[in-house]
């Protein structure tokens, strides 16, 4: 964990409601709102932390920000925590999907509702580059050389993206060697 101390949430209120806007923000992902909401504005983590809860969050099963809120929530306010950070982040959002499907629906066959949803997809690319760099500076203070880091970056990228693998199968070896690299070079 990074030597930075964080700041907590003041009580499960402010964790629901901080949980919510997270999520109503994060049309199509949440990862850059979760980044800047948690890390940059409300300081509950810092950088490295939140790369930490991140990379924890997607191995584990489900959806990688329910993960995160439900290991947040827990960290400061225990099982009760987790609960009002999991409802938090489902509550209103699952709201606004069934409603927003129901519009889609409707109106899906409209050019200009094709056009706007095709124009988004750049937008959401370049979203997940600018996150992916954000999250980078995890990488100064890892136990592990960059060039390493790196190269079990593009592994992942390659796997995935080049050959057309399923993340599961390319992610749980390449984290396998991640993890005893980085608990050997720690107990050196």
């Amino acid at each position: 964990m990074s030597s930075l101390k964080s700041e907590r949430p003041q009580s499960l209120r402010a964790l629901f409601w901080a949980f919510t806007w997270l999520a109503l923000q994060g049309f199509g992902g949440v990862l850059a709102v979760a980044q800047r909401v948690l890390v940059e504005q409300r300081q509950w983590l810092s950088a490295e932390e939140f790369a930490e809860e991140w990379a924890a969050a997607q191995v584990l099963p489900g959806p990688n920000v329910v993960n995160l809120s439900i290991m947040l929530g827990e960290r400061y306010f225990g099982w009760r925590g987790a609960l009002c950070a999991f409802a938090g982040i489902l509550a209103f959002p699952t709201v606004v999907a069934v409603l927003l499907a129901c519009a889609y629906a409707h109106f899906s066959t409209h050019p200009a509702v094709a056009g706007a949803l095709q124009g988004m997809a750049a937008v959401a690319a370049g979203l997940i580059a600018a996150t992916a760099l954000k999250l980078a500076v995890a990488f100064k203070k890892h136990p592990l050389p960059l060039a390493l880091n790196l190269s079990l970056l593009v592994a992942v990228l390659v796997g995935v993206a080049g050959w057309h693998q399923p993340l599961a199968l390319v992610l749980l070896p390449l984290a396998a060697v991640s993890y005893g690299l980085t608990w050997r070079r720690l107990l050196a």
